[in-house]
């Protein structure tokens, strides 16, 4: 649904001069309404100043609806706990691609498109063995996917639509071999190459898991949590990441280029690697006798320390994902028969705290998406470096998919933020003799 101009409009006023503005109230299909400053500046002579963009919006977008508030996320208009229950993966992949669920055909035709594309040019292999063994995945991932259109020149022509299609069906193909290989890299195991009988989310895990000496056998329980993630993590609006793969595809930059952006930009402490800041959070606790005094830390504003995993920036009263990720969270527990494993018993004593506890209660700090999968994929058998390399396996195709719709934007220009410049004014030139 198109966005629609308001016959309300907001009026602005320079309480110095008395002179006004009015600006136009524009209405999207669901959520607040926005202000539209774009005549601000021709107007009054004005910026808006917004650190962080925290209240700008950037772009139009049809793909996903974030409510604090309500704790709700929705793509294409469903929901994300019934997206999770009943499709897959794929299926999200098609519905932010297109718009739509595909039909049954539609499906078939994409998840083979998607499987016959997993395979990686036989050079990049000459490519990995470039790096450092102890390079971390992140690194690795983000200058291999950069390096894609080297390979792939064939799929680089933005104004070509069937190029924008098979690039993006590359980049979501190709993204979790990447991603294995790096994974085996680090170890220092031979990279797996994918196998067209096996679906997304269970390729991945043989790609990362099986090696050459034995059967390896994808648990169906594992194959399903693994899928719930991708899901989970897909896409979630104008984040970080998703923002840079805009801004950078606004210049007209190849895909390959836009996602190696947004990969740099997830690696970010303080976006993409929150479920890695969990297990360290964990670490340092250390014990469960230790629960109590880190509660009464994070109570103390004058301490430091942190809680990672509970609570977020963005949704106000609960995670719409996190009760997905906690249901999954303890079948795979129950499926591995993980007993004393110190790491995972201390995050399970904290759960059952923190749905408790009046702090956690009253300051609504609760189990997030990212508690959970740390925990998953701690028990899957994943390094914490690893986990940023996962998120980045399933965000490919939200950026893809934001990267394509602005692509499509006749309204979409060249990312040009403004600031308010607070250095000096203008000066002469002091000879060096003389400063």
């Amino acid at each position: 649904m198109a966005d629609r101009q308001n016959t309300n409009s907001f009026t602005l006023t320079n309480n110095q001069t008395g002179e006004s503005v009015d600006l136009p109230i524009l209405e999207g299909s669901v959520g607040p309404g926005v202000i539209d400053v774009r005549a601000l500046y021709a107007n009054t002579g004005h910026f808006t100043f917004d650190p962080g963009f925290g209240v700008t919006g950037s772009c139009k977008s049809a793909l996903t609806f974030i409510d604090g508030d309500e704790g709700k996320l929705m793509h294409g208009g469903y929901s994300i706990d019934e997206l999770a229950e009943k499709s897959d993966f794929l299926e999200v992949a098609y519905l932010l691609l297109n718009g739509e669920l595909p039909n049954k055909a539609e499906k078939e035709e994409f998840d083979y498109a998607i499987t016959h594309h997993t395979m990686v040019h036989e050079q990049l292999v000459n490519f990995f063995r470039g790096f450092r063994r102890d390079a971390h995945p992140m690194a690795i991932l983000c200058g291999v996917t950069g390096a894609l259109s080297a390979f792939y020149h064939d799929s680089t022509d933005i104004n070509d639509p069937v190029q924008q299609m098979v690039a993006s069906r590359r980049l979501i193909a190709k993204m979790p071999t990447l991603a294995a290989m790096a994974f085996k890299y680090s170890m220092g195991q031979p990279f797996n190459y994918p196998r067209n009988d096996l679906n997304y989310a269970e390729n991945f895990l043989h790609m990362c898991f099986s090696v050459p000496t034995e059967t390896y056998e994808v648990d169906p329980v594992l194959a399903d949590a693994m899928d719930k993630i991708l899901i989970l993590h897909a896409d979630h609006e104008q984040n970080a990441s998703t923002s840079t793969v805009r801004l950078a595809g606004s210049s007209g930059a190849n895909p390959f280029a836009c996602i190696a952006a947004g990969i740099a930009a997830l690696w970010g402490p303080a976006h993409g690697g929150a479920n890695e800041a969990v297990l360290t959070m964990l670490d340092e606790i250390g014990d469960r006798s230790r629960i109590p005094e880190y509660i009464n830390k994070a109570r103390d504003k004058n301490d430091p320390f942190r809680l990672f995993g509970f609570g977020h920036r963005v949704y106000k009263n609960f995670d719409p994902r996190a009760k997905v990720m906690r249901d999954s969270c303890h079948e795979v527990l129950n499926k591995l028969g993980i007993k004393d494993e110190p790491l995972l018993d201390l995050a399970m004593e904290l759960e059952e705290i923190a749905l408790k506890d009046p702090y956690f209660i009253e300051k609504k700090l609760y189990p997030n998406v990212d508690f959970y999968s740390g925990i998953i994929l701690k028990a899957m058998g994943f390094p914490t470096s690893m986990f940023t390399v996962l998120f980045a396996v399933a965000r490919t195709v939200g950026w893809i998919s934001q990267w394509k719709e602005m692509i499509e934007d006749p309204l979409q220009r060249i990312g040009r933020p403004r600031q308010l410049y607070t250095g000096p004014t203008e000066r002469s030139y002091v000879e060096m003799d003389k400063r």
